[in-house]
């Protein structure tokens, strides 16, 4: 284990991040995989590096991150939020900065349950007079 570690947690949807930021080069691992393979799109990518990127600190660390559960998007909305909390673990003053374009808000929307006696969440039975 590294000497010097900052952790940060990640979630979205039902999608949970947790994120090491440790001193090296800039590599990002994603469960043991590549950071391409992981996140097939350059989107997702570029969402994912923007703390980074926004603080000038992305050849400063190496990133671990550890994600589980949702799809692709979620995913990635969790690791962006893990590593701009990681940020801020690091280096306080980071957080108005961060803060600033909105990369330590919790984006809360999720899925909606679905209703007893309806055919969704919103969607209801045809309804019909007679």
């Amino acid at each position: 284990m590294a000497a010097t570690e900052y952790y940060g947690t990640g979630r979205r949807k039902s999608s949970t991040a947790r994120v090491y930021l440790r001193p090296g080069n800039g590599t990002i691992t994603i469960n043991r995989r590549a950071f391409t393979d992981a996140f097939p799109t350059e989107a997702l990518r570029t969402s994912i590096k923007q703390p980074l990127v926004l603080t000038e600190t992305s050849a400063q660390f190496d990133v671990l991150v550890t994600v589980d559960g949702g799809g692709v998007a979620g995913q990635a909305g969790a690791v962006r939020l893990g590593i701009a909390r990681a940020l801020v673990e690091f280096n306080a003053e980071l957080r108005k900065s961060l803060k600033k374009d909105g990369l330590l808000t919790r984006d809360a929307r999720a899925k909606e349950r679905k209703k007893y006696g309806q055919r969704g969440a919103r969607a209801r039975f045809q309804f019909s007079k007679r």
